[in-house]
């Protein structure tokens, strides 16, 4: 069992900037691909940027350019470096870690962008 545990959410103004960090229970080298996703408030959870093995990562265009996903894998350590936040970017945020046919979810942490 992979449990992965996201922090670093909080309020921010827009313009700010906040990095989210998810700490997973493997060693993220067993991990094929990393996930950040978010939920707004009434809407469906949508994906937000990932990364693999090798580190190549994908982002959607609504965050391309301002955020940047990362991974440390002396601390098995994920993270979202967010910049320019949008009260868009609103919404709770969730680590997703692909394993072979399985995947896992953490709990979620809050980010909330005023304007």
């Amino acid at each position: 069992q992979v449990q992965l545990v996201e922090s670093g959410g909080g309020t921010v103004q827009a313009g700010g900037s906040l990095t989210l960090s998810c700490a997973a229970s493997v060693s993220i080298s067993s991990i094929n691909r990393m996930e950040w996703h978010r939920q707004a408030p009434g809407k469906q959870r949508e994906f937000v940027a990932s990364i693999r093995s090798g580190g190549f990562t994908t982002y959607v265009d609504s965050v391309k350019g301002r955020f940047t996903a990362s991974r440390d894998h002396d601390k098995n350590m994920m993270y979202l470096q967010m910049n320019s936040l949008k009260p868009e970017d609103t919404a709770v945020y969730y680590c997703r870690a692909v394993i072979s046919d399985s995947d896992y979810w953490g709990q979620g942490t809050q980010v909330t962008v005023s304007s």
